[in-house]
């Protein structure tokens, strides 16, 4: 696999984002034919020759140095989401590895255990191709909708993409949620291109979402850590909760999750209303069960 149109798509996405007085260059007025900086521009900014810049934004990334990375992502004024994805493509290019199809992941049962002592939070374990492996009552509860998919495990790409209308109903912005979904996606392409799972869910989002797509061609990317959640579950509303990420030392490409409320919010009153609704409901099966044929 050869992620030269990665590397090139990329780097001309981010010169144009950048204007020249964004970057501190003189304007010499009248209409540019580029929008951003032009190839030169940035070869000035970042100490190199335009054609060595060239050959670089045509996707020859294969054996650059460090420092030459550094200049780059200083002179496109990346951020660290954006610097890393580029170092990456670097790190991934000119390799000639076929792509893999890894085993079904499997969360631990300690793991599970975990989740299940995590009572007052919706908490869950995902892996980089958004699959929800495994869930706490909670976690189940707050993902019932995506749940209505037969298909398992249960994919946020999927649900956002291919079931668009349920998903405008559950995310509130969702075009932010559609934005950051796309953006991790990108970020984990490029983290592992040999990725098979991953680049068979791509190519089925590509092929039935134009949402997805014209997203996809944005070259955005995005690390997703900790932040802010709002969704309108169907049955207790309106949710605003606090999110935290970490990933699983011992379970490799595996992060956790965990969605609690500010203590003495209206969301935290939701949620003691969505525990008292997941006790008497059979949400869904469990989600780590096997993926169907075709799944990531």
């Amino acid at each position: 696999m050869d992620n030269r149109n990665d590397a090139r798509d990329f780097l001309a996405s981010r010169r144009a984002k950048i204007t020249p007085e964004q970057a501190g260059l003189p304007t010499s007025g009248g209409n540019r034919r580029v929008p951003g900086l032009r190839r030169g521009e940035v070869a000035t900014l970042a100490g190199v020759s335009v054609e060595y810049y060239t050959r670089l934004e045509r996707g020859n990334l294969a054996g650059v140095s460090e420092s030459v990375l550094e200049a780059l992502a200083r002179a496109l004024q990346l951020d660290e989401a954006e610097s890393a994805h580029l170092f990456d493509l670097a790190r991934t290019a000119g390799t000639s590895k076929r792509q893999r199809r890894s085993a079904p992941q499997q969360v631990r049962p300690s793991v599970q255990f975990a989740l299940d002592a995590i009572t007052d939070a919706p908490a869950f374990v995902r892996n980089a191709r958004m699959d929800i492996l495994a869930a706490n009552k909670l976690g189940l509860a707050l993902h019932s909708e995506m749940y209505v998919n037969p298909v398992r495990p249960a994919n946020y790409a999927r649900f956002i993409f291919l079931d668009e209308e349920r998903a405008r109903r559950f995310f509130p912005d969702w075009e932010l949620a559609a934005n950051n979904m796309v953006a991790i996606l990108r970020t984990e392409a490029g983290r592992d291109p040999f990725d098979r799972g991953l680049s068979d869910l791509v190519g089925e989002l590509s092929t039935r979402s134009d949402e997805f797509r014209t997203r996809w061609a944005a070259h955005n990317v995005r690390r997703h850590y900790s932040g802010f959640k709002h969704f309108h579950h169907p049955v207790v509303g309106e949710l605003r909760l606090l999110f935290e990420a970490m990933e699983l030392s011992a379970d490799t490409g595996l992060s956790l999750f965990i969605y609690p409320a500010e203590p003495g919010s209206p969301s935290a009153d939701a949620l003691r209303l969505l525990a008292s609704w997941a006790a008497t409901q059979e949400v869904a099966e469990q989600p780590q069960a096997a993926p169907t044929a075709g799944g990531a």
